[in-house]
């Protein structure tokens, strides 16, 4: 006897995303455009579905926040850094590859450790190696950005962040990190 096929739910939450998307991009809120998005939305979920990412962690509003704070100022910083290495023509950036082992294997927690880190000026992720837990970052100028190890330990403590505003204690465990930065259980030798 065959087993009926289970039913896909459809994700009416990334549908009504990508429909926003839509209108925004097409700069026209009629009802013509809204229902065009919808059958986008629809369309690109059926062909293209997303698989399911367990998040087995919890959200703390206040290191939320501080990751948010930290990553507007290491933003304004990298700009400015970037800036000023673009106007002095003289200066020759020295780039670099770099492998950066992150402490957590989780997907999730990956992807938006390597987000951020792209997201900021003068660093790329070029290669993101889930089942090692590595990241691969190209660097725009070694020396601007206070070294190899300083990019390393940089973008740990960027992950850190990230774990700590959604990580659950058993995940923070397992990565060596404490809830708050200054704890000693936390904090781990290199």
């Amino acid at each position: 006897m065959s087993r009926p096929m289970p039913r896909r739910r459809v994700p009416w939450r990334t549908i009504a995303w990508l429909t926003l998307v839509w209108v925004l991009l097409w700069g026209d809120f009629s009802p013509a455009t809204i229902l065009v998005g919808l059958i986008v939305g629809f369309g690109l979920t059926a062909v293209f579905p997303l698989p399911s990412i367990r998040f087995k962690g919890q959200f703390h509003p206040s290191s939320a926040l501080f990751l948010v704070w930290r990553f507007a100022i290491d933003l304004v910083v990298a700009s400015v850094q970037v800036a000023l290495l673009a106007l002095s023509p003289s200066r020759h950036p020295r780039g670099a590859v770099i492998r950066v082992e992150l402490r957590s294997h989780s997907d999730l927690y990956l992807t938006f450790t390597a987000q951020l880190t792209t997201l900021v000026p003068g660093s790329l992720v070029v290669e993101a190696n889930r089942q090692a837990g590595v990241l691969y970052l190209h660097l725009l100028d070694v020396d601007t950005l206070g070294g190899i190890e300083k990019v390393r330990a940089d973008t740990l403590e960027v992950e850190a962040r990230i774990l700590r505003s959604f990580a659950s204690d058993q995940e923070l465990e397992a990565a060596g990190l404490a809830r708050h930065p200054r704890s000693k259980r936390g904090r781990r030798s290199t």
